[in-house]
């Protein structure tokens, strides 16, 4: 594993934490010693970042990692310029001396600096917690259980046809404690859970292959979410089963043992324009990279111009209302949202989170901000996006949770299918590709099945799409309602230089695009 994750421990340190007076106690020495060096403002980051990653091929345990990685962050305006200086000391006398570096850091920067950093108000809150509602921590399973869970759905896999499957749980519980000049005292328990698997079949008269990655979502939830509870199963066409707020790895290692045999015998797609009908575990990946990202302010602007970061999405274009999709098409961004990877209270500026439209009837109106950016919109204050992956790297802007909410009309999947004459039911994530400014894309998958006058009728191999992202959500003609809603997302997410990684969800109902292009990728130029 990456070193960022931090030293490796033994899993019964994953469940202790950081005593709550101490971590008040080295927040106000900070913040006294940042004041006493001049600054404005100083918030204090003490972070302790557990993960647990086991990891299983066939019969056999490939790894189990245990990380930990406890510190403190300071931030500080001084002059009118941002400062940072982080330790891995837990001493008062410690911590203060990071807030002096992070002081000195700002002066220098002060001297370079265009115009004074413009901070968006943030209320202090006092003192507050919050906590992921879990309903049993992932962290107090023992190591056997979960490695039992795994090799388990192996032999299922295994059994069901798989020549290989390998399977993998990712844990993590971030314990953050955020204070400020503003008057904040905030500490949060936030958990999160993974159970990706790869599922391959073989072909061995021809040596060829296909594979079906898990239909799980990473989610903020416990190791509830493993539970496999009837309550958590959408079953949708050609008898596919969906997961929402509980996942059977089991079942879908059976069901993906047996679908990639079936995709052994699938024909290749016929390249030509279709009518998509796209569920929410693939869908999320096109929400994230061509609405999530684009409309992140910092990539507005350009500030990630050199890591392929910038947008389509400019400025101007939010004056103008630009119709960015159908009237079908509302994106909202809430970083509250229950199960998501991104659900918090407060951001990493203390700043309470909440929900806001990005995309009202297919109109661009609003992008995602942070403190330093609200004034450039003319808000007052920031949207709460602002998140570090660790309390050694500084926090900045990143992506909320960034769905598009359920169609208002009710309408189930076969109702969008029903009207298709000539489509594709598409299910589940796969490769894609994307230009820096988020325009022009292209969108694989896991399952495909052909639509013929209203009716699924075989599936399909080798499908992707090509899209330019105006023309894409203005070919949206309809969105199923809330019962089909569900979360996607990604668990590492990078962005940044040094580079950072991030948990976000994306929700969507099953929706429907007419007329887009579809590739053979199996064909060559050749």
């Amino acid at each position: 594993m990456p070193s960022f994750f931090g030293k490796v421990i033994a899993a019964e340190q994953l469940q202790s934490s950081l005593d709550l007076g101490l971590k008040k106690r080295l927040a106000d020495a900070a913040l006294a010693a940042a004041r006493q060096a001049g600054a404005t403002y100083c918030d204090v980051r003490i972070g302790r970042y557990l993960r647990q990653f086991v990891i299983t091929r066939e019969d056999k345990v490939q790894n189990v990692v245990n990380t930990e990685s406890t510190g403190v962050g300071i931030r500080v305006i001084v002059n009118g310029a941002w400062g940072f200086a982080a330790t891995n000391a837990l001493g008062t006398a410690d911590v203060a001396k990071a807030a002096q570096q992070a002081a000195a850091i700002a002066k220098a920067n002060a001297g370079v600096q265009t115009a004074p950093v413009q901070l968006a108000k943030a209320p202090g809150v006092g003192e507050v917690s919050w906590r992921t509602p879990i309903r049993k921590n992932a962290m107090e399973v023992p190591i056997k259980d979960k490695v039992g869970l795994l090799l388990d759905v192996n032999a299922a896999a295994m059994g069901a046809g798989a020549s290989f499957v390998n399977s993998m749980l990712f844990l993590v519980n971030e314990q953050k404690y955020f204070a400020s000049t503003d008057g904040s005292y905030i500490d949060q328990d936030v958990h999160r859970i993974w159970a990706p698997m790869t599922v391959t079949a073989i072909d061995k008269s021809s040596g060829k292959f296909r594979t079906r990655s898990g239909l799980s979502s990473p989610m903020g939830l416990g190791y509830e979410y493993l539970d496999g509870a009837a309550a958590g199963k959408v079953v949708g066409p050609n008898g596919v089963v969906n997961y929402s707020s509980s996942y059977d790895m089991k079942e879908d290692a059976i069901a993906a043992a047996r679908q990639a045999q079936e995709k052994l015998k699938a024909p290749s797609v016929k390249p030509g324009k279709y009518d998509l009908v796209l569920d929410p575990s693939h869908t999320w990946l096109t929400i994230h990279e061509s609405i999530g990202h684009p409309l992140e302010l910092d990539r507005v602007l350009g500030y990630e111009a050199n890591y392929a970061g910038t947008s389509f999405a400019t400025l101007d274009k939010r004056e103008q209302h630009f119709q960015y999709g159908s009237e079908l098409v509302n994106i909202f961004a809430d970083k509250t949202q229950p199960g998501s990877l991104g659900a918090v209270a407060y951001d990493d500026e203390g700043v309470k989170c909440k929900r806001w439209d990005l995309i009202s009837n297919g109109k661009l109106v609003d992008y995602q901000t942070i403190r330093d950016q609200a004034h450039i919109l003319g808000k007052t204050e920031s949207d709460g996006c602002c998140y570090a992956d660790s309390w050694s790297s500084v926090q900045f802007q990143r992506m909320a949770n960034v769905s598009m909410a359920p169609g208002k009309k009710p309408l189930s999947v076969p109702d969008l299918i029903k009207d298709v004459e000539n489509g594709i039911y598409i299910i589940g994530d796969g490769s894609f590709s994307i230009d820096q400014q988020r325009y022009n894309a292209q969108f694989g998958g896991q399952l495909f099945y052909e639509i013929k006058n209203g009716q699924i009728t075989r599936m399909l191999e080798d499908v992707a799409y090509q899209i330019r992202t105006p023309e894409f959500w203005n070919a949206c003609t309809a969105v199923a309602d809330e019962r089909d809603y569900r979360l996607g997302g990604s668990f590492f997410d990078g962005k940044g230089q040094p580079g950072q990684v991030s948990a976000v969800s994306h929700g969507s109902s099953t929706a429907r695009f007419n007329g887009i292009n579809v590739i053979n990728t199996a064909r060559s130029l050749g």
